[in-house]
Order: structure tokens, then C-alpha cells, then sequence
């Protein structure tokens, strides 16, 4: 493997991770990589951290996810690319084991199950793993199939021919590329990385609040209304109560109120002010 992989890291107010995450690619054992940081609106210290690294940066007004990684594409050289949140930190061998696959003609396109909890101590990330019926430690439990609807790397020329990710702001845009290309990514073996779970309630509401514009969530009335029923204030309490005892951990029905009545407020928010960016 000898080809340039590009890195593309879309970065909204991610002081307090960023710098791990640099670093850590800065520490892979494959090298030919350019990593582009594309900021979007940022109003904390992110660009003094991209800037003291060696990173390519991009700058936009706050348009979501999806915008900035298309405009990262967009400026990328190398032939694979690799898309990751600012959030995560990865094991050295990471962009070799992600990208060989591809590198190999086996696929256009991977993704990892080797996906941890960077946090997995802290209580909030303890709850929010119990919501997902995951263990404490792992993102994605191992009965995951060996296909996923998100690409972590993919062709280049592949992605182009889709015209990259849809830029709607809302939680599948991720999703999209697999829509578009009506192909699912594969499973590259041994890519580990570290993600970080939303550790204080307001990270929490904040992640809830984006997750609760996911199209399975708020796509249509019918799973408007679905959702209304799952999510409502009765359901969320009968829920939380015998999750809390069974897990014997009584902090897991504030985080699910708090959960839940974010997702509440997303699916009524949908009905007026469709796709909005948050």
C-alpha cells in the first residue's frame, strides 16, 4: 500500500477532543495521509488547536456535518478517503487495517466494529450504553452484521460518482452515500479506534435533540407518531424505572427523561421546521 489516504475531520466546537484525535492520526503506522480539518462555524479554541498541528484546515459557516465533508472531499488528494469525527482517537494501525481492504481491490468501501467507549467510566456514558443495550465498553456489540449503511473509508472516485453525502444537517446524512450507491460497506478487521459517549446532560440533550431528526424517527406521520408513542412522557418513566432497577443503577431514569423529552422535542420541532440544522 502505497497510496494517499485523506483524512477528513469535520469540526464544530470540539476543543476539548480535538487535540487527541490529531494526535493520534499523527501516530499511524501507514503514513502517506493528508488530514484535512474542515471547520464549521466554530466559536471556541478548535482553530487554535488545527493550527498548531499539522493538519490541512478549511473553513465554512455552520452547515453541518455533511457540507463539511463534502468540502473536505472536494480538496482531497489522496485516492481513499477516511472520514472520522473529532471526538475519536485510534489505535496506530487504524488507517492501514480500515483501508487495506479497499487498498486491495476487495471492496470500494469499510467500516469497523472495533469501535470503544474512550469514556466508559463516567456514569452518563454508563447510561447512555444501557439505552443502546451495549456493553459499557464497546460502541457497536458483536452480533453487528458484516455490512454497514456507513462507509468510514471509501474510493474517492466512488464517492464523487454519488456526488458525496446528502447535507440536509440530520442524523442519516452519514447514511446517505449507502442509499445512493444501493451498496453497504464491509467489515475491515481489526481497525480500532475510541469514541467518546456524551458524558453531562447537556451533552446529553444535545445528541438526543439531532438523533431525534433521524428519518426512522420523524421521516413520515406514521413514525412521527410512532415515535410519539415510544418517547412519550408514561412510556419513557415505565422504561426507565425497570431498566434502572434491573441494571441496578437509579441515575438511568434521569438520563432517560432527559433523553427521551429531547427526541419529544425534535419530532414536534420536524413538523415546522423540517431539516433544520441544529
Amino acid at each position: 500500500m502505497d497510496k494517499l489516504i485523506s483524512v477528513i475531520i469535520p469540526v464544530y466546537n470540539e476543543q476539548d477532543s480535538l487535540k487527541g484525535c490529531l494526535e493520534s492520526l499523527s501516530k499511524q503506522s501507514y503514513k502517506p495521509v493528508e488530514v484535512i480539518v474542515i471547520d464549521d462555524g466554530s466559536t471556541d479554541k478548535s482553530l487554535e488547536i488545527v493550527k498548531k498541528s499539522k493538519a490541512i484546515l478549511l473553513k465554512q459557516s455552520h452547515g453541518g456535518p455533511g457540507v463539511a465533508r463534502n468540502l473536505g472531499a472536494q480538496n482531497a488528494r489522496g485516492s481513499i478517503l477516511v472520514f472520522v469525527d473529532a471526538d475519536m482517537v485510534f489505535e496506530k494501525n487504524f488507517i492501514k487495517d480500515l483501508t487495506e481492504p479497499i487498498a486491495k481491490r476487495e471492496t470500494i468501501g469499510t467500516f469497523s466494529k472495533n469501535e470503544y467507549v474512550i469514556n466508559h467510566n463516567n456514569p452518563w456514558s454508563v447510561c447512555w450504553n444501557m439505552n443502546r443495550n451495549c456493553p459499557p465498553e464497546k460502541m457497536i456489540p458483536e452480533s453487528y452484521p458484516e455490512t454497514a449503511p456507513v462507509f468510514r473509508a471509501i474510493l474517492k472516485s466512488e464517492f464523487q460518482k454519488v456526488g458525496g453525502f446528502e447535507t440536509t444537517g440530520d442524523y442519516t446524512d452519514d447514511w446517505s452515500l449507502s442509499l445512493k450507491l444501493n451498496l453497504k460497506s464491509t467489515l475491515a478487521k481489526g481497525a480500532k479506534y475510541y469514541h467518546k459517549n456524551p458524558s453531562t446532560l447537556k451533552e446529553i440533550w444535545k445528541q438526543a435533540r439531532w438523533i431525534g431528526k433521524n428519518k426512522f424517527i420523524t421521516g413520515n406521520i406514521p413514525r412521527k407518531l410512532k415515535s410519539i408513542i415510544l418517547y412519550n412522557p408514561m412510556a419513557s418513566i415505565f422504561i426507565a424505572v425497570l431498566k434502572s432497577f434491573t441494571h441496578a443503577n437509579p441515575r438511568f431514569v434521569i438520563f432517560k427523561l432527559v433523553y427521551d423529552f429531547a427526541v419529544i422535542c425534535s419530532v414536534l420541532e420536524s413538523t415546522v421546521n423540517k431539516n433544520k440544522y441544529k
